[in-house]
């Protein structure tokens, strides 16, 4: 599988060159389960200023894998049941590499407002495939009320620290039978993302800056340690083997996680009133942890792209240009906690008053190491699914599972 993050193909160019954005009408914009509630609320306002030119929200499931698949599927057909896509940051190389997205002319968006590690997620061997809608960095939630009582003043800035705090919460009276820390464990993407950032949190990296494969050192064993040790010794209930985004975010707003992984998302919907959260005002974010200190996120978020073989692609660009305004990104903010991709929202005194976590958020996005951007992605993230959940269900040793990984990394395929 391919594991070298830049270079030439050495394929067709015809990826490269600008296609014509011609046709007007209906169009359909494709993406995961919008928990948070507020894309409807977007095409709504879109669709009543452009009543002949409306877009339909394509729901697909909430796992990423599956998302992935379906899309591929559409691209692999040339169907145009699929117009705007709205792509995992990871996913921007393949899709640009095999056809099935168009170059997007730079010119037409605001990228140079954007924070510029989120913009570089679009692009493909020089050209910008895919425009930023909303960023995303890990955080750490936590319940500050438990903490609080047990004489902890502060979020963990470490492993052991948040491992001393659980054992602290437990022997209060209202922290029995609660689970220390869950992330996303479950074998899908979310797991490849919470892999990449326990080996990142322990000093070591997934691939190298040369794009080769780097998990046969002390650092990136003592992250899959973390994970596997942490199963074994309950730190990790063994049921958050199961969990994807939204299983974690139950169990925490049920009140059952003192800590929790998750995105941005999570705030606006553990913090409502309506008694669908027990820990509404009980909670806190911070950096997530690491072996020796703050730990590092993995860069999350969901880019847009033109599917290529689409039609009404001018009605579709200019959707593509709403949908990523800075308007946009205000109201999925104030309306869905969703990260966004502009920097200047981060340091807006009204915002950071109604979100105070937006400083940390920043600093996570800033400081966030990207998923191996690779043409071959899918078995690049199989293989570390395959691996980590290995190391975290006891079937193998974290030392064998990163043996494992180290050489389903180095088979040969085609580079970026």
């Amino acid at each position: 599988m391919a594991t070298t993050a830049c270079g030439s193909s050495g394929g067709d160019d015809a990826a490269q060159k600008n296609p014509s954005f011609k046709g007007r009408g209906p169009i359909k914009y494709v993406a995961g389960k919008d928990a948070g509630g507020s894309v409807q609320k977007v095409l709504d306002k879109w669709n009543k200023a452009h009543p002949k030119e409306k877009v339909t929200f394509v729901e697909l499931p909430t796992d990423a894998d599956a998302q992935r698949q379906q899309m591929i599927q559409n691209a692999q057909t040339k169907s145009d049941a699929y117009s705007v896509l709205s792509l995992d940051v990871v996913w921007t190389s393949e899709f640009a590499a095999h056809q099935w997205i168009d170059r997007l002319p730079e010119n037409k968006f605001p990228l140079d407002k954007m924070m510029k590690p989120v913009v570089e997620t679009g692009k493909y061997r020089g050209g910008q495939y895919s425009i930023p809608h909303a960023s995303d960095g890990g955080l750490l939630y936590y319940r500050k009320d438990l903490l609080k009582k047990a004489g902890i003043d502060k979020a963990p800035a470490t492993w052991a620290e948040m491992q001393d705090a659980c054992d602290k919460v437990k022997k209060l009276s209202e922290g029995k039978g609660m689970d220390c820390y869950a992330g996303q464990h479950q074998k899908y993407e979310g797991l490849t993302v919470n892999f990449s950032e326990a080996v990142n949190s322990a000093g070591g990296e997934v691939l190298d800056a040369k794009g080769k494969p780097n998990l046969d050192t002390p650092e990136a064993k003592k992250g899959l340690d973390f994970l596997a040790k942490s199963v074994k010794d309950k730190t990790i209930p063994k049921e958050a083997t199961t969990y994807q985004e939204e299983q974690g975010r139950q169990a925490f707003q049920g009140g059952k996680l003192i800590f929790m992984r998750n995105w941005p998302y999570v705030h606006s919907l553990a913090s409502k009133k309506d008694g669908s959260s027990k820990v509404a005002g009980k909670f806190d974010v911070a950096p997530l942890p690491g072996l020796k200190g703050p730990g590092t996120s993995s860069l999350g978020g969901h880019n847009v792209a033109l599917s290529s073989s689409a039609k009404n692609k001018a009605t579709a660009l200019d959707f593509m240009k709403f949908f990523t305004s800075e308007q946009k990104a205000r109201f999925a903010l104030e309306e869905a906690s969703l990260a966004p991709p502009y920097e200047s929202l981060y340091t807006e005194k009204a915002l950071v008053k109604q979100f105070p976590y937006l400083p940390t958020l920043k600093k996570s996005i800033l400081t966030a190491e990207p998923r191996p951007r690779v043409v071959n992605y899918g078995d690049a993230s199989s293989a570390m699914q395959k691996e980590a959940y290995a190391a975290m269900t006891g079937t193998k040793s974290s030392a064998e599972a990163l043996k494992d990984l180290q050489k389903a990394l180095q088979k040969p395929t085609a580079q970026q």
